[in-house]
């Protein structure tokens, strides 16, 4: 059996109305993208869009304009199963049909395995907030299996 071409992911959050050459540079390589939200501008969607298929939720500031973006989303990519929600506290206590939880919001990098399912907070690749770390990842996933890797944008 044929193994299917390995699949490239970016995920990120938290643009905040930036998106900075480094990103553009792996949205470029991207077949899917994943954004946790606050995205603050509606061309920064369409740019994100014009890059590869996009799964975005709406952030608490995305605000009249993100009327029709959902809170929570989820899909399949590549046999992985994914759930997509702005802020942590908002995931479902019994959430057990995903492989994956991507979340934004903190502004903070984030990753842990529990109960065989990646609680993944890619952190912030927009505008810088306090000293916080610019952050976000690329997932790679071939025959239902994955590996991320966290980039750091130098600032």
């Amino acid at each position: 059996m044929d193994s299917l071409k390995a699949m490239k992911v970016v995920i990120l959050s938290d643009t905040h109305g930036l998106l900075r050459p480094e990103v553009m540079d792996l949205l470029s390589e991207a077949d899917a993208i994943i954004h946790g939200g606050d995205i603050n501008r509606l061309d920064i969607m369409d740019t994100l869009r014009s890059f590869a298929p996009l799964y975005i939720v709406r952030g608490n500031n995305d605000k009249e304009w993100a009327e029709d973006i959902p809170h929570n989303i989820s899909f399949t990519l590549g046999g992985v199963r994914f759930y997509v929600v702005h802020n942590k506290k908002d995931i479902p206590k019994e959430l057990t049909d995903a492989d994956v939880i991507v979340f934004g919001h903190s502004h903070k990098y984030f990753r842990e395995e529990k109960d065989g399912i990646l609680w993944l907070n890619p952190g912030s690749c927009g505008k810088r907030r306090f000293d916080q770390e610019i952050t976000l990842c690329v997932m790679t996933i071939a025959d239902g299996k994955y590996s991320v890797q966290r980039v750091e944008i130098p600032h």
